[in-house]
């Protein structure tokens, strides 16, 4: 069943009648959300954020689920939601957890009643447990070091291995690939929602290097990166074109995806950027992730003396948003680009050169 075909079935089990509010069961509330879900992506919204809605609807479906028989027809009014409140109480700790499962709820009913299913929003008489600065937790910059070397060591070595005559291979650019994105989250504070959808043109290279960043709801903005990294960038941009011409595949993306052999297309997504970090995290041994890693990077910029209302501005928060956490803290949380540009540096000079 779909809203815009069976309307009327819908309406002999849900109907709002003047003083009431609708009752319906299960299953019809799955097809809603389905129908919500198939709406926002019509919008374009991206597929990490419909897996969070869809993600935040299941917990109210499991709650469901425990409550109420298979069968059982449901009248959704503030009593329901609100013994839903006290479930989300129950079984989160996080302030942030029950906040952002009651707003998706809000938003699906915003959607109900945008099709006349219900005439008023029940969700929007409650409130919603306002949202905290979560405790920031860096990666250390051990951590940071350790990843950034390792991922010097994995380019030399595939460099090494080449086949006669090439000028460069798929593990080599991965190995590049990975760089570019720590340079993008350690050093711009760039979220994998905005890593993600990065073209070519938004790498912007010369003696002021800076990333463009696009967000959907806001004016694009750029965040300036460290001069010494634009060199790797650059490299990486030049040896990407060449395997995309090796392979016949053209995209505008920054980034792509492949096996060990070539190429497969153009784009990461975020959740391919997360497995990234939990593969290295398992070879490593260590617990980086891009969250942490963008932490770290707040850290730095806090160390770098760089103005609050610009730390907001790239890190994409509202002039509201309470550094303090970070700035609480900011003595016991060092970092240095410089001594990544080093690193760098002094593999150069010392490794053997390749055949």
């Amino acid at each position: 069943m779909s809203l815009t075909t069976d309307i009327s079935e819908l309406e002999s089990h849900a109907g709002p009648q003047a003083g009431t509010m609708p009752s319906f069961g299960r299953l019809i509330l799955l097809t809603l959300q389905d129908d919500f879900l198939k709406e926002l992506d019509g919008k374009g919204r991206s597929l990490n954020t419909l897996k969070n809605y869809k993600t935040d609807l299941d917990c109210f479906n499991q709650y469901l689920s425990d409550k109420y028989p298979p069968h059982a027809i449901v009248t959704f009014d503030l009593e329901a939601i609100l013994l839903y409140g006290k479930y989300l109480q129950v079984k989160y700790t996080s302030d942030n957890s029950r906040r952002r499962r009651v707003q998706t709820l809000r938003i699906f009913f915003d959607f109900l009643v945008s099709k006349h299913i219900f005439s008023s929003n029940p969700v929007r008489k409650i409130p919603s447990s306002p949202k905290f600065v979560d405790e920031p937790r860096p990666a250390p910059f051990s951590e940071v070091k350790t990843f950034w070397h390792c991922l010097l060591q994995e380019e030399h070595e595939a460099k090494m291995t080449r086949l006669s005559g090439q000028n460069i291979s798929i593990s080599e650019l991965l190995s590049k690939r990975n760089q570019i994105l720590i340079i993008l989250i350690f050093g711009a504070g760039l979220k994998v929602s905005d890593v993600s959808p990065l073209g070519l043109r938004d790498l912007i290279l010369g003696e002021s290097p800076r990333v463009m960043v696009k967000p959907a709801k806001r004016d694009p903005y750029s965040i300036p990166l460290h001069p010494s990294f634009s060199n790797i960038i650059d490299d990486y941009l030049k040896h990407l074109e060449q395997l995309k011409a090796a392979f016949n595949i053209q995209f505008d993306q920054a980034f792509f995806n492949a096996n060990p052999y070539k190429i497969l297309s153009g784009g990461l997504s975020p959740r391919g950027i997360e497995i990234v970090f939990e593969e290295y995290r398992k070879k490593l041994m260590i617990q980086t992730t891009p969250k942490s890693l963008r932490q770290a990077c707040v850290f730095k910029w806090i160390g770098e003396k760089i103005p609050d209302s610009v730390i907001k501005e790239w890190m994409g928060v509202a002039p509201s948003y309470d550094l303090s956490p970070y700035k609480d803290k900011s003595l016991q949380f060092l970092y240095s680009e410089n001594a990544l540009a080093k690193i760098s540096e002094s593999y150069l000079e010392n490794r053997p050169s390749a055949h």
